[in-house]
């Protein structure tokens, strides 16, 4: 994607969604903006709750055309047929997980602040990196992804890159000319109306 393009919006789930409501949430986000790809994103490890979330949120991306991929569970996305996972151990497992997903699903690599993982999860076969936290504190370790290594990757490299982690509206208006994506989870979900979160967001893109 050129860089004088706008950035394009990858949505993260909550790490927790109660299935009552969150799809309903989730339609009102998708149908008020344009979403390249969604993320099952939950913090529990319990397999019965990631199948029933993947199950319900899958039917609202591929009702609007939206690829899901869930974080870290390969063998998970292969069993429900997901579009791809998002690594979060940098470039480590991303061999691993081209081997076993095929040529055609997304792989994406989380690698922190370190351009060295960025790097070699490209050459490993990473779809895109992700970096971040692009805000101090959205980390315990108080590491951020600085404007710098945005603007370098966007300079230097092919590979798409995601900028995620404590974005704000003034962040997001500083990054959009060296970013590909924004991933954008939490700072909209902690909002009462999600929808109206993401428009300003997405408004500092432009």
């Amino acid at each position: 994607m050129a860089q004088e393009d706008a950035p394009q919006l990858y949505l993260v789930t909550p790490p927790e969604i109660d299935l009552m409501n969150f799809p309903d949430r989730l339609r009102s986000v998708m149908d008020s903006a344009e979403i390249a790809c969604l993320r099952l994103s939950l913090a529990t490890r319990d397999e019965d709750t990631l199948l029933r979330a993947a199950d319900a949120v899958r039917e609202v991306a591929h009702e609007r055309d939206v690829a899901l991929v869930i974080d870290t569970h390969v063998v998970l996305a292969q069993r429900l047929g997901l579009d791809g996972v998002h690594l979060v151990d940098g470039s480590r497992s991303v061999r691993m997980a081209r081997k076993e997903l095929g040529a055609d699903a997304i792989v994406g690599a989380f690698c922190g602040t370190s351009r060295h993982d960025g790097l070699t999860a490209g050459e490993s076969g990473a779809d895109y990196v992700s970096f971040g936290p692009v805000a101090a504190g959205a980390l315990g370790d108080g590491s951020v992804a600085e404007r710098e290594m945005f603007e370098w990757w966007s300079e230097m490299i092919e590979l798409p890159v995601v900028a995620e982690g404590g974005l704000t509206v003034d962040l997001v208006r500083a990054l959009a000319p060296v970013t590909d994506f924004f991933a954008i989870g939490e700072e909209i979900w902690r909002a009462e109306d999600a929808a109206a979160a993401l428009s300003a967001l997405r408004a500092a893109m432009e």
